[in-house]
């Protein structure tokens, strides 16, 4: 792994609401200034995720994503962007698929592609291997890179059955995440497992659930991978949950234990140019 620290931001995610922390970004205009934010401190790429601006309920409708990329674009058209393709509110592949549809300017670098279905603590997301393959071609023939998500050792075993199957080009960037209930947990056997099975030519970055997020992300940073951070994962700053995050306030954190251990914030240049992504300006995704 690269010594230049991948910051994977990701400010909303499908299950934080207001009622749970008035921090977490749901409107177009909170999630493009919470990004502006962060962008200012550093952070590689952007992981997003849309909301219905009535109901606030997560929303796959790629006109919405579409306004967030927008927004964002304007302060940082160099910022790799990756939108949420998630099956644990839908399960069409219209659905699904609808942010894949923008295209220019609005185009996504990326798109995540969780690698199994699973169970949270209350729902669960269906990821049928017909889907994970469709979603997969799609993205290829598009020029959109999969933000490939493994919860345990099986999806990383499914990534490279895909990559036989020619679905998933090298190089290939893994969000592994820890601590949910129903997959791997947040410890060392089950990380180095993980890690160690990965496909050659990967990038990775390590997530945790909740109060195990700060404690997979500076492992990472020890270690010499990447984070996933953010609301999304966690609402509060402290394991003791005494106080609600601000996403601010979980990157500069990062950054001070980045700083303590000898790592420089990867810039989104270098990471588009090790992805084989256009460089942004105008151009995204990867030449098809």
């Amino acid at each position: 792994m690269d010594d230049n620290l991948i910051i994977n931001f990701t400010p909303t995610g499908m299950i934080p609401t207001k009622e749970m922390t008035p921090h977490v970004p749901i409107s177009v205009s909170e999630i493009v200034e919470d990004v502006h934010k962060a962008h200012e401190i550093g952070i590689t790429m952007v992981h997003l995720h849309a909301r219905d601006p009535i109901s606030q309920v997560p929303t796959y409708h790629k006109e919405i994503y579409g306004h967030i990329i927008e927004g964002i674009r304007k302060y940082a058209p160099e910022l790799v962007l990756c939108v949420s393709l998630s099956g644990r509110d839908f399960s069409e592949l219209e659905k699904r698929s609808d942010p894949l549809l923008l295209e220019g300017n609005l185009k996504p670098d990326m798109g995540s592609l969780t690698l199994s279905s699973l169970n949270f603590n209350k729902t669960a997301s269906m990821n049928a291997p017909s889907m994970i393959a469709k979603l997969a071609g799609m993205m290829k023939s598009k020029g959109i890179v999969p933000e490939l998500e493994a919860f345990d050792i099986g999806m990383i075993n499914y990534a490279k059955y895909l990559i036989k199957k020619e679905l998933l080009k090298p190089p290939y960037y893994f969000n592994l995440l820890f601590g949910n209930i129903a997959c791997s947990q947040a410890n060392l056997l089950h990380t180095g497992v993980m890690i160690n099975d990965l496909p050659e030519n990967s990038l990775w970055s390590l997530a945790g659930i909740g109060n195990d997020q700060l404690k997979m992300n500076s492992l990472s940073i020890a270690v010499g991978g990447g984070v996933r951070v953010g609301i999304e994962d966690n609402i509060w700053y402290d394991t003791s949950r005494t106080k609600l995050a601000h996403n601010t306030d979980l990157i500069k954190r990062i950054h001070t234990i980045a700083h303590a251990n000898g790592r420089n914030i990867m810039k989104p240049k270098e990471f588009r140019m090790k992805m084989d992504l256009e460089p942004g300006n105008g151009n995204y995704g990867r030449k098809i």
